[in-house]
């Protein structure tokens, strides 16, 4: 018989973080534990607004599995149990850190894939005015990979001066729904002569469309357009790239299949968090491997993370200590 926990975690950012939605300098979590009385496994999840996500909401959904647990709910009758989302992401997390306790095995083993190895991820700049965004990129311009936060006016402002902060890196850039169809007509020329390698989402998910029709001098990925397996449909010909997020997918269960299913579709993928702590990021990275882009940065914006956090180097994010999760 298992039993569930979930509890609100705060971790308090390193420098407020602001994207075309708005700021925060707290990243506010649910951590979900699932013991059978001898082993435990924990997940975490991110709640996030714009998909109607509250930590009261996503800690209500969580403690209504009670019952089904206590009668034998396990990881894979949980898919249909809850909706993707983030509620389902950290109960599903958690199984399969329980599972690896309980097998004596890493979850990278149960799940049938080779032995992760570090990934270089992308470190993210908040949207600031140009000058803020050019100091932070030349404190940031040893890191190999940078995606900034864009939405608003002055977007070509802030590229440029990030540009010359970090002559060097790599740049992907985030939109988050914040452009209009003649904004990407406008810039993306000049961002592609910057240096820049894709945007994502730069349009509302509700205009697609728009998408088929557009002449692609940047490579566009899908973010808040793509979910899970079901969102793929409506993503061909108008994304080249989905970003899977376990907090969309519902968990590492679904984020697998979706990285799968993108991939035999032709799709190329990128793997992103919301800002949340390293178990969050641990089993994300599973699914990160060989991605065209990683973007687990979400400990590196914590002024702390939490014990046994994931360690960042030259190579990127290396796989997660035991003591923390899988």
């Amino acid at each position: 018989m298992l039993t569930v926990t979930a509890e609100e975690t705060i971790f308090p950012l390193a420098e407020a973080f602001t994207i075309s939605r708005g700021s925060r300098t707290h990243a506010r979590v649910v951590t979900v534990t699932l013991s059978d009385g001898t082993h435990t496994g924990r997940g975490e999840c991110v709640p996030y607004a714009r998909y109607d996500e509250t930590v009261e909401s996503v800690i209500h959904d969580i403690n209504g599995l009670a019952d089904a647990l206590r009668a034998g709910l396990d990881r894979h009758g949980l898919q249909q149990r809850l909706p993707p989302g983030a509620a389902r992401n950290a109960v599903d997390c958690a199984f399969w850190d329980l599972e690896a306790k309980q097998q004596d095995r890493p979850v990278w083993q149960l799940a049938g894939l080779s032995a992760p190895g570090p990934e270089i991820t992308a470190y993210t700049l908040s949207l600031e005015p140009p000058e803020v965004m050019y100091d932070k990129a030349r404190r940031h311009a040893h890191r190999p990979l940078l995606k900034l936060k864009l939405g608003g006016e002055g977007d070509l402002e802030r590229l440029r001066a990030v540009r010359e902060g970090a002559p060097h890196a790599r740049i992907i850039i985030d939109a988050n729904e914040g452009w209009q169809l003649e904004d990407y007509q406008r810039l993306a020329p000049e961002m592609v002569a910057l240096g820049v390698e894709m945007v994502e989402q730069p349009l509302p998910a509700g205009d697609d469309e728009s998408l088929e029709r557009l002449e692609r001098w940047l490579p566009v990925c899908a973010d808040e357009s793509c979910h899970d397996r079901d969102s793929l449909a409506s993503l061909a010909g108008r994304y080249d790239i989905v970003n899977i997020k376990l907090d969309k997918t519902g968990g590492l269960t679904e984020a697998l299949g979706l990285r799968d299913a993108a991939l035999a579709a032709g799709f190329e993928v990128m793997v992103g968090c919301m800002v949340g702590s390293s178990l969050s990021m641990a089993p994300a990275l599973l699914v990160a491997q060989g991605a065209r882009v990683v973007d687990l940065d979400g400990p590196l914006l914590l002024a702390e993370d939490r014990a046994h956090g994931m360690h960042f180097d030259a190579q990127g994010i290396h796989p997660a200590a035991r003591a923390l999760w899988g």
